[in-house]
């Protein structure tokens, strides 16, 4: 006997159930994958758009429309736009600076998701699977028992043993969709983290230098001409 054989045997429900493990099992890899070579693409773009914020001479002047799906660019660029707007008002640099970061705390929390997109789903796989392939095995072993309380003749291993095994390959299926999940939504979870840490780091630390470049000059210049 094979799983072929287990599946022919399986009545409709059961094999309704098994296509859609195998169907979870598809879409749950694609987005394994997809999701860890997004991530990676996102870490690669963070540190060349870091290394060339890092030799620019201000945060203006940092081309942030090249860096495409690029979070570090995203926060520059909202950033950017925040202090254009500031300095365009009749307010002191102590509101101007606010409305700075204010801007780059809303930019993060909205470029943040972008790291635990498809995650959820994926969890759902990882917690629904195993009962999908409960469901079936339950469902077979039902129906296997009720034909067997059918039959004429007494009841013997070989007439329950091929319903039972049909029933247990969603069991077998479901374990088989989740166990690989399970493993790969852990992993890209903490890879999120640790980039969203990142990313934190690097709004702070954007803060920092917008005021040391901008706000800073204008209070000693003012402190100047108070003198």
């Amino acid at each position: 006997m094979n799983p072929f054989m287990f599946f022919t045997k399986s009545d409709l429900a059961g094999q309704i159930i098994f296509v859609v493990l195998c169907v979870l099992s598809l879409i749950g890899w694609t987005t394994m994958f997809g999701k860890y070579f997004q991530l990676k693409r996102m870490r690669e773009r963070n540190a060349s758009f870091a290394n060339e914020l890092s030799n620019a001479t201000s945060v203006s002047d940092v081309r942030t429309q090249n860096y495409a799906n690029c979070p570090y660019a995203e926060l520059t660029a909202s950033a950017n736009g925040a202090l254009e707007r500031a300095q365009s008002m009749s307010i002191d640099s102590g509101a101007q600076m606010a409305h700075v970061e204010n801007a780059i705390q809303r930019s993060l929390n909205s470029v943040s998701h972008v790291y635990e997109s498809k995650l959820i789903f994926l969890g759902s796989i990882v917690s629904g699977a195993p009962f999908l392939g409960l469901l079936g095995t339950v469902w077979g072993v039902m129906i296997a028992f009720s034909g067997i309380a059918m039959q004429n003749g007494p009841a013997t291993i070989q007439s329950l043993a091929p319903g039972v095994a049909s029933a247990l390959l969603c069991t077998v299926a479901g374990l088989l969709v989740a166990i690989p999940a399970v493993f790969g939504y852990n992993y890209l979870l903490t890879q999120a983290k640790v980039l969203t840490s990142e990313l934190e780091n690097f709004s702070s630390a954007l803060a920092d230098r917008i005021e040391l470049e901008t706000f800073v000059p204008q209070q000693q210049a003012t402190a100047e001409t108070i003198r």
